[in-house]
């Protein structure tokens, strides 16, 4: 795949991430919600690395930098709808997702690893 056609697909997905976090997630979903982050970040770093494997730190960094950035964006967010619309309307800042971002980013990190060494 062509270097400008993955830029776009990673824009792609990167719009539909920011748009996925910033809305609140139903309650049933509350109980597996540090799960559903690192998940996310382990698919979102095995993607990164398929696509640009030369630039597996980089893209790593960036995406675990993502999560923080996106943690931060929705306690913004959210005082700004909380003066225009009276609620919150989504989740709040939570150092944990941060975490669990995090451990994310490294277990796409270890797996990737370990499918490269499988085909050596």
């Amino acid at each position: 795949m062509r270097n400008k056609y993955k830029v776009i697909l990673i824009l792609i997905l990167a719009g539909l991430s920011i748009v996925g976090f910033m809305v609140k997630l139903p309650k049933i979903f509350h109980h597996f919600d540090k799960e559903l982050h690192m998940i996310f970040y382990l698919v979102g770093t095995m993607i990164m690395a398929f696509l640009f494997p030369k630039r597996l730190m980089l893209s790593s960094i960036g995406l675990a930098l993502f999560g923080i950035l996106i943690e931060f964006a929705q306690e913004f967010s959210n005082k700004i709808s909380i003066r225009i619309i009276g609620k919150s309307i989504h989740g709040k800042f939570d150092i944990i997702d941060i975490k669990y971002n995090i451990i994310g980013v490294f277990c796409g990190l270890i797996l990737y690893q370990l499918i490269q060494l499988s085909y050596k």
